[in-house]
């Protein structure tokens, strides 16, 4: 099920639409590398593209995360 999250970047509140799975999956990688979930989507939305959206980049994130540790 895909569920609308939101979280404060650099001041300002923004929304992003992820599904459950995903959304585990950053929880975990967070908590892996000993920060914040709220640090850990900061930084990703940093890296990102500027034509992509941060839905997209998460999902990215998550799985070029889970291929390298594998």
């Amino acid at each position: 099920m895909i569920r609308k999250h939101s979280a404060s970047l650099h001041g300002h509140r923004t929304s992003f639409s992820l599904e459950d799975e995903f959304w585990a999956e950053l929880k975990a990688i967070a908590t892996a590398r000993a920060i914040p979930l709220a640090a850990l989507i900061s930084e990703i939305d940093d890296r990102r593209e500027p034509q992509s959206n941060l839905s997209s980049a998460l999902r990215i994130h998550v799985l070029s995360w889970l291929k390298n540790r594998s």
